[in-house]
């Protein structure tokens, strides 16, 4: 098996998987460290227009104001992880985000609100002790990309736009990572991305459920190719669910677009459809409970028979005054009213929704996987939210992370060659991913609609071991169809439906790693909800899922959690 002799080949000092806060971020830290470095930034769409940073809503949390601190940032985090967390990448976020957003405020030109005072404004968000989410309104994350892109393309740093990652390919040696092969969707031709060091951040995106937050063309690329390429995923089973997700009824994909949290903080009520005020039946914190629970309450009014007529439950805000939501929740008036509804004055159907990833690839506080060359940062990483992401950790995960990866990089080059590429793993994947072109055309609309509705009613937000080894029967039926389906010998050139086969690839491969992790945890945790083991199990014996592909089979093993900084039961709050 060879590869083409005529094949586009590109090399580069630093090549990033990515363009959103991880990657923007790690680009133009590894350009601040070293000027001299030729920088390459790929990204499955157009570099500032895509990726799940655009559409943080909410905001960044930080410890700033006075009374609030480091340490209790760093508690809230691993408490609402269910001490799951990797300590070390916890304290490095709590205590790394205080830097950076100094620096996207001075540095990068960041406008966030601010207090009549001068001082910036931090708003409440679920879970946590403090107000401590800094933002911009309610479209944080346009903001912060916005800042990021101008800066990487002051600096010229090179960019492949609406270029697909497809497969990490090792050292002729297979000792290291030596570069990626990719398609350059305008024109469908295969290109090889020799680089020194290449930096995962690709972001999550759990896509194949009925309702999800993140766009469609993100699939889980990152975690699928790091799964291909031997590397190990860790807490894949916890999958979160932001509870209100906007239920717009059938034949549109504003449903499942994500109403952000900072309506409950700010004092928004949760209605069953007999409009009734819930949630104080299942946690005294009402509507600020964390994640995990506001969505499995809303599931269990829905599955109680008390839904709205889409089949979810209602928002209110309007007791907090129509002109005041207006004001504070600019973003989210606009968006309800596209598709016909007014947050400001009436109730607005809603439904929890697929929104982040707390499993991906192990990685160290240096962002170095074990895969020598390879880095991870963003939400293709685990270990940094447990078993539970609090809501504004996700932003900070990403920018803190990123800049960390981009200094690491840029200092690692410096004593490396680009190594010989394993051309045997570049004609294998090739002929992979040409295999659909070689097939008659199928449809893959219905693999697609299988998928979402295995994952939703049986790797959703209530699991039990029936429904678990139920999706994990479907999903690989699923992937022998998808296997034996072609998309036909079409032109290459943004191929959309080839794109699609390919998005439909790497979800079923994850949604198999969710479901494997689902099934070995048999207790309850944050975003895992075992129905048949509804107890958390004990705390000082957390472990957590380790979940590896060898030979075309998943294996899973528990690993134990290391509490090197704080103890289940102990704090590191030193009270005055």
């Amino acid at each position: 098996m060879n590869a083409p002799t005529n094949m586009k080949t590109i090399e580069t000092d630093i090549l990033i998987l990515g363009s959103g806060g991880a990657g923007l971020f790690a680009a133009l830290h590894a350009h601040q460290t070293n000027p001299n470095l030729h920088i390459t930034i790929a990204v499955k769409g157009l570099l500032g227009k895509c990726g799940c940073t655009r559409m943080v809503q909410g905001g960044y949390n930080v410890a700033l104001a006075e009374g609030d601190s480091v340490e209790r940032h760093f508690m809230d985090t691993i408490e609402g992880g269910k001490w799951l967390c990797d300590q070390d990448l916890a304290w490095t976020l709590a205590s790394i985000s205080v830097e950076r957003i100094r620096e996207l405020e001075n540095e990068l030109g960041c406008f966030f609100d601010r207090n009549p005072d001068g001082t910036i404004h931090q708003k409440a968000f679920a879970g946590q002790t403090f107000d401590r989410t800094v933002h911009k309104g309610d479209l944080t994350g346009i903001e912060i990309i916005n800042r990021l892109a101008e800066q990487v393309w002051a600096r010229g740093i090179h960019r492949l736009e609406e270029y697909r990652a497809i497969e990490l390919i090792h050292s002729a040696d297979g000792k290291s990572l030596a570069g990626v092969l990719m398609i350059d969707m305008q024109t469908g031709e295969f290109s090889l991305v020799r680089a020194k060091a290449v930096l995962l951040a690709t972001g999550g995106g759990p896509t194949m459920y009925k309702y999800h937050t993140p766009s469609g063309d993100k699939s889980c690329d990152g975690l699928a190719m790091a799964l291909r390429a031997g590397l190990v995923l860790r807490d894949m089973e916890m999958v979160q669910f932001h509870p209100t997700g906007l239920l717009a009824g059938p034949g549109t994909r504003m449903t499942g677009t994500v109403l952000e949290e900072g309506l409950r903080g700010a004092g928004g009520y949760l209605l069953n459809g007999d409009k009734e005020r819930f949630m104080g039946n299942y946690d005294s914190r009402n509507e600020r409970a964390t994640r995990d629970i506001v969505s499995r309450s809303i599931n269990s009014e829905i599955r109680a028979g008390r839904s709205t007529p889409n089949g979810g439950v209602y928002i209110q805000m309007s007791h907090l005054g129509p002109e005041n939501v207006r004001k504070l929740f600019k973003g989210m008036v606009e968006r309800c009213a596209d598709s016909g509804f007014d947050l400001a004055q009436d109730l607005v159907e809603v439904v929890p929704t697929a929104h982040y990833m707390m499993g991906g690839l192990v990685f160290r506080k240096d962002c170095s996987t074990d895969l020598p060359g390879l880095f991870a940062a963003g939400e293709d990483t685990g270990g940094v939210h447990g078993a539970n992401r609090l809501g504004g950790n996700g932003v900070a995960n990403s920018t803190v992370f990123g800049g960390i990866a981009g200094d690491v990089m840029a200092k690692w080059v410096t004593n490396q060659t680009l190594a010989p590429c394993n051309m045997e793993e570049v004609a294998a994947s090739i002929q992979a991913h040409e295999a659909p072109l070689l097939r008659a055309p199928g449809d893959i609309e219905v693999i697609r609609d299988q998928l979402a509705d295995c994952m939703w009613n049986d790797v959703g937000i209530s699991r039990t071991e029936e429904s678990l080894l139920r999706a994990k029967v479907k999903l690989d039926a699923l992937e022998q169809s998808l296997n034996q389906m072609g998309v036909g010998d079409l032109q290459r050139a943004y191929n959309l439906t080839w794109q699609d086969w390919m998005n439909l690839r790497n979800l079923i491969l994850v949604s198999k790693s969710v479901t494997e992790a689902a099934i070995a945890r048999e207790n309850s945790r944050g975003a895992h909800y075992r129905e048949d083991f509804p107890k958390p199990g004990d705390l000082e014996t957390s472990y957590f899922t380790a979940v590896k592909l060898d030979q075309d089979q998943l294996r899973i093993e528990n690993r134990p959690v290391l509490f090197n900084l704080v103890k289940p039961g102990e704090t590191i709050l030193v009270e005055a």
